[in-house]
């Protein structure tokens, strides 16, 4: 299979240009494998600073086009690329999907999928990873603000009060940026988050393990732990995820699937650089939904 500048020259010379060859890679890999596979990418590496990279409710319109037509009895190899987003769609996206696969959905992360990727992940039975592909925590944010810090940050000013009253001034200048009901929400975040993915691992990964409940409960201790993390950004890569007790497979352990897995990344990487598309949802057929980013004003 080609390598990252082989793809890129395909692409070149090749009439079609970058649909036909994500395509003609992603037919090559449902050939190895035999299952379905859609392709939920998003460009916000090539573009960071663009709308609409991070998951959305919007999705959903991609998931269902590319649903369709499936046979549902091959089950589905879900390709993720994402730095995660709004919490309730990732939610809504995995119960989507596991109305029409059940849980034999496993997830390819050939480089990032972060924040709500990994949930997304962790609702899969087995995550493929490479060496250099990461996963991140799944500490709920609000608005780039981590839940976690934001109790930690009460937590200290309660504590720095009590030991000094002459100190309140100060403290209220930095609590008064939050409104009133602020930390409850954080609370209600981190712990809905848990039993989400808790719940997820359990009826997925862990499903007929004896000791499911105890293992899914480890695992999301790990990935929303804010004070272990130190920051939302964190990579994890397979070796910790691994520890943390995730079902990780290494795709070095099969050079073909390996090969075509980051051929298939590739194809995407240099799409998000040489079209407008902010995020594609695509399967194995070339069914595909492709955001562009919106015309300079």
């Amino acid at each position: 299979m080609p390598n990252w500048a082989g793809v890129l020259q395909e692409i070149q010379t090749s009439e079609g240009g970058l649909d036909r060859i994500r395509r003609k890679y992603l037919q090559k890999l449902h050939k190895k494998t035999g299952r379905n596979i859609i392709a939920y990418y998003s460009g916000w590496l090539q573009k960071p600073n663009l709308a609409g990279c991070s998951i959305s409710d919007l999705d959903k319109n991609g998931l269902m086009n590319a649903v369709h037509g499936l046979n549902r009895d091959k089950g589905l190899d879900l390709f993720l690329h994402t730095p995660g987003g709004d919490f309730a769609a990732t939610e809504s996206m995995v119960h989507y999907l596991r109305q029409i696969f059940g849980t034999n959905i496993r997830c390819f992360i050939p480089q990032l999928a972060m924040s709500g990727g990994t949930m997304m992940a962790c609702a899969c039975k087995e995550i493929f990873m490479g060496k250099e592909s990461n996963i991140g925590p799944i500490d709920p944010q609000f608005g780039g603000i981590p839940a976690h810090g934001v109790i930690a940050e009460f937590q200290e000013a309660i504590d720095a009060i009590k030991k000094d009253p002459s100190s309140i001034p100060i403290w209220q200048v930095i609590i008064g940026k939050y409104h009133p009901t602020f930390v409850g929400e954080c609370r209600n975040a981190i712990v809905l988050a848990s039993e989400i993915v808790k719940n997820w691992l359990e009826t997925g990964m862990f499903e007929g393990d004896a000791a499911a409940a105890k293992k899914a409960a480890g695992v999301v201790t790990k990935l929303n732990n804010h004070s272990d993390t130190k920051m939302h950004a964190r990579h994890i890569h397979a070796e910790e995820a691994k520890s943390f007790g995730l079902k990780i497979t290494m795709l070095e352990e099969d050079d073909q699937l390996q090969d075509l897995v980051l051929t298939v990344h590739h194809a995407y990487m240099h799409t998000f650089s040489a079209a407008p598309a902010v995020k594609i949802v695509e399967n194995h057929l070339g069914h595909a939904v492709v955001n562009n980013a919106a015309p300079a004003r």
